[in-house]
């Protein structure tokens, strides 16, 4: 029997995390989990792909926005599971235990979040999504997802957004959408380079603007800014 789970990352110049991330992913290669292991980069000028080759993944390019990016990315796997990871997320040692008991049957699943700092403001910043995420069904996508192809397909496939393609998805999933007793650490480095609080208020900005409708193309732009 092939290996269920289908790893997807979306990248952009992202070789400061990608070597913890896929390196975390040994586990599930250990316990059998890991049928392939998709980059889906969109126009990487740092060594993304070098490292992505030396994983042995499968590269697919195209052009920058993290929705389509996962889009074209699935459509180049064939496992039953999907796995979607950010390049800047790793997952804590343990996740393949967390993982296995869910695999009998379709369903979609996000893990615990953390950051990799230490401090008041990362533990009530990640203790707010891990709230939110159980509360209102509403994880990001460093919070990681697993999905089951059926199901996916069921809500429509994977949105291609620019921006917020992970609550779009959440929004369709609902109650659908659970919690794994397992943990992504991701990346504090934008919190670390533009402050907590500023961080923090920008991002429930962005999302409150989303919700009340605002287009997301335009979004997308003031966000990178």
């Amino acid at each position: 029997m092939r290996a269920p789970i289908s790893i997807v990352i979306p990248t952009l110049d992202a070789e400061g995390g990608l070597p913890a991330c896929l390196g975390s992913l040994g586990e599930g290669l250990q316990a059998g989990l890991i049928r392939e292991l998709v980059i889906s980069d969109g126009g990487s000028r740092d060594a993304t792909l070098q490292i992505a080759g030396q994983a042995g993944a499968r590269v697919v390019t195209g052009p920058p926005s993290r929705g389509g990016q996962v889009r074209r990315g699935i459509a180049a796997t064939e496992g039953d599971w999907l796995f979607v990871l950010h390049a800047d997320t790793h997952l804590a040692e343990g996740w393949t235990q967390a993982v296995l008991p869910v695999l009998t049957q379709p369903g979609a699943w996000h893990f615990r979040l953390r950051f990799d700092a230490r401090g008041v403001m990362p533990f009530w910043v990640a203790g707010w999504a891990n709230l939110r995420s159980r509360l209102f069904h509403l994880p990001y996508g460093d919070q990681g997802l697993l999905i089951h192809r059926e199901v996916l397909e069921d809500v429509g496939g994977y949105p291609d957004l620019a921006l917020m393609e992970d609550v779009a998805l959440a929004r369709r999933l609902k109650t659908r959408l659970r919690g794994l007793p397992a943990t992504a650490v991701t990346s504090a480095d934008k919190y670390r380079r533009q402050g907590w609080l500023r961080r923090g208020a920008r991002n429930l900005v962005t999302l409150a603007r989303y919700f009340a409708g605002a287009d997301v193309s335009a979004l997308a732009r003031r966000y990178r800014r």
